[in-house]
C-alpha cells in the first residue's frame, strides 16, 4: 500500500529525520561535493556562483531559476573524455538538453546521445556533426528513423525486430549502411550500491538474452543487406556507484559476442555498456571519479572478453546525470514558512518556495532526495528540521523532504538546492499552467539566459480555444 504523499508527516519522532541526516555544526556550511566548483559562500553570507551572487542573479533574472555553472561542466566532460581517451563518450542528452550545453559538450571531446527527434533537432542545430550522434529509443519513429539514416547519424541502436526491418527498408530506399547496435537486456539492474543479476526481462527496452532473442536479432541485423552491425549495446540502471554490476553485464554480452562471431564470422568493433553512472545529492551519495571507473571498466572487459576468447572491442560509455547534474543549482524565494507542531512535541518547518513539482519532479516521482541551503544571507540561528515544499496545489509538492535549514528563514529569503541539473528542466511541466523557469549559465564572470523563461503568453498562445 502507498504511504501518503506527506510522507513523515504521519509518522512518529524517530522517522522525522533519516539516518543519514545529521544536524549540521554550522548550518551555512557548504558541502563541496554536493556543488560545482564555483559556487562559495561569500564573507557576508551569500552565495556566489562564478563571482556572482545569487541576489544579483535573482535581480536579474528572477525566480525559480536553474543556475548553470559552464566552467564546472567542460570540466566534467574533460575529466570523462580524458579518462576514456581510448573510447567514445556520449553525453546523454536525455538529462539535460540544450544547444549551448550539447555545444559545450562537443567541444570538450564528448558525442551525444539523442532518443527523439526533438532532441535530434537540437543536436543539429547546436552544430554537432551527425555521425558523433547517437539515437536511442524503444518506439523510434519512421519518420525519425529516416531522418537519421538520411543525416548520417553515427550509430542507431535497435531496439525491436520491426525497428530492424524499418531500418533496412529505409537504408535501401536511400542507399545507405547505417550503423546498427542492438540494445541487450541482459538481466541486470544496478541501482546505487545494489544490483540485482537475474529476472529483469520484464521491461520495454532491448532484446532479452533469454531465448536466444537477442542473438535472433544480432543475426537479423547481420544477414540485412544495408545494414552494419557495430557492436552490443547494455544499459542497466542508474545512479550506479560501482562498477561491480558491469562484470555480470560485460560478461554476458561478450559470450554473445563470442557466440556471433563463432557462427557468422563477424568481429563487432564496440561495445556500449551504457551509462546510469550516479552523483552526489547529499552526504549519502559516493560517487566514483571517472579515472577509477575508467580503469574498472577497462579491466572488467579485458578479462571478460579473454574468457569468452574474442579480442577487447572499442568500448563506448554514455553518462549524462554524473556531468551535468552537479553543475546546476535551482534557485527560488520563499514565500511562506509554516512550523507544524506534531504529536510527541516533534516539530518541522514547511519552507514554501516559487516553484515546486514543476520544476523538480524526481523527488515525488522517484522518492529522489536534495539538499538544500540558504543563500542570500548567513544565520546565526539554530538549525530546525525543515521540508522544502512548491506552490502547486499537490501535496505531494516536495522540493527537498528533509534538511537543516536556520530556524530563521523566512520569507523573501533565497534558498539554493543543489544538483538539479539532471532530469528536472527535462522532466519539468506545466501542472498549474506554472511556466517553466529559465536556464541561467554563468561563465567567467558573466551570466546569460541559455533556455529562456516561460510566460503565460506562452502558454496562452498554445491554447487555440
Amino acid at each position: 500500500m502507498r504511504t501518503h504523499e506527506a510522507g513523515a508527516l504521519h509518522g512518529d519522532f524517530a522517522s522525522l529525520r533519516p539516518s543519514w541526516l545529521s544536524v549540521p555544526e554550522d548550518v551555512n556550511a557548504i558541502l563541496p561535493q554536493l556543488w560545482s566548483g564555483g559556487v562559495e559562500r561569500a564573507e557576508d553570507g551569500v552565495l556566489h556562483i562564478g563571482g556572482l551572487s545569487v541576489e544579483k542573479l535573482a535581480a536579474e533574472f528572477a525566480t525559480p531559476a536553474y543556475v548553470f555553472d559552464e566552467d564546472d561542466f567542460r570540466a566534467r566532460c574533460r575529466a570523462w573524455t580524458e579518462a576514456f581517451a581510448d573510447a567514445d563518450v556520449f553525453y546523454a542528452s536525455k538529462a539535460f538538453c540544450s544547444k549551448a550545453v550539447l555545444r559545450a559538450a562537443a567541444e570538450e571531446g564528448l558525442s551525444v546521445d539523442v532518443c527523439t527527434a526533438g532532441e535530434l533537432a537540437v543536436a543539429l542545430a547546436a552544430g554537432i556533426e551527425p555521425a558523433r550522434l547517437g539515437l536511442h529509443g524503444n518506439n523510434k519513429s519512421p519518420a525519425e528513423l529516416h531522418q537519421a539514416v538520411a543525416i548520417g547519424v553515427g550509430r542507431i541502436v535497435a531496439d525491436s525486430f520491426q525497428e530492424i526491418e524499418r531500418l533496412e527498408a529505409i537504408a535501401k530506399e536511400l542507399g545507405k549502411r547505417p550503423n546498427v547496435m542492438v540494445r541487450v537486456n541482459v538481466g541486470v539492474e544496478a541501482h546505487t550500491h545494489e544490483f540485482i543479476a537475474t529476472a529483469h526481462e520484464d521491461q520495454k527496452f532491448g532484446f532479452a538474452l533469454a531465448d536466444g532473442v537477442a542473438y535472433d536479432a544480432a543475426r537479423r541485423v547481420i544477414a540485412a543487406e544495408h545494414l552494419h552491425l557495430l557492436g552490443l549495446h547494455s544499459h542497466i540502471g542508474s545512479q550506479i556507484f560501482d562498477t561491480a554490476a558491469f562484470e555480470v553485464s560485460a560478461a554476458r554480452v561478450a559470450r554473445l559476442q563470442a557466440k556471433l562471431q563463432a557462427d557468422f564470422g563477424v568481429v563487432l568493433a564496440e561495445l556500449d555498456l551504457g551509462g546510469g553512472f550516479g552523483m552526489a545529492y547529499t552526504t549519502q551519495d559516493d560517487p566514483q571519479p571517472p579515472a577509477e571507473i575508467a580503469a574498472s571498466l577497462r579491466k572488467i572487459v579485458a578479462d571478460e572478453c579473454a574468457a569468452a576468447g574474442i579480442d577487447v572491442p572499442r568500448l563506448s560509455i554514455e553518462p549524462g546525470r554524473t556531468l551535468i547534474g552537479p553543475t546546476m543549482f535551482t534557485l527560488y524565494e520563499v514565500g511562506t514558512v509554516k512550523p507544524v507542531t506534531l504529536s510527541g512535541g516533534a516539530s518541522r518547518l514547511y519552507v514554501s518556495v516559487d516553484g515546486g513539482i514543476s520544476d523538480n519532479i524526481r523527488t515525488a516521482l522517484y522518492d529522489a532526495t536534495y539538499s538544500a541551503t540558504l543563500a542570500s544571507r548567513a544565520s546565526a540561528a539554530t538549525p530546525a528540521l525543515a521540508r522544502v515544499v512548491g506552490k502547486h496545489c499537490e501535496s505531494g509538492d516536495i522540493v527537498v523532504k528533509d534538511e537543516f535549514l536556520p530556524a530563521d528563514v523566512r520569507p523573501g529569503d533565497l534558498l539554493a538546492v543543489p544538483g538539479t541539473g539532471a532530469y528536472c528542466r527535462s522532466m519539468g511541466s506545466n501542472y498549474n499552467h506554472v511556466p517553466r523557469p529559465p536556464v541561467v549559465a554563468v561563465r567567467d564572470g558573466q551570466a546569460r539566459v541559455i533556455l529562456a523563461r516561460e510566460t503565460v503568453d506562452d502558454l496562452l498562445r498554445l491554447d487555440v480555444g
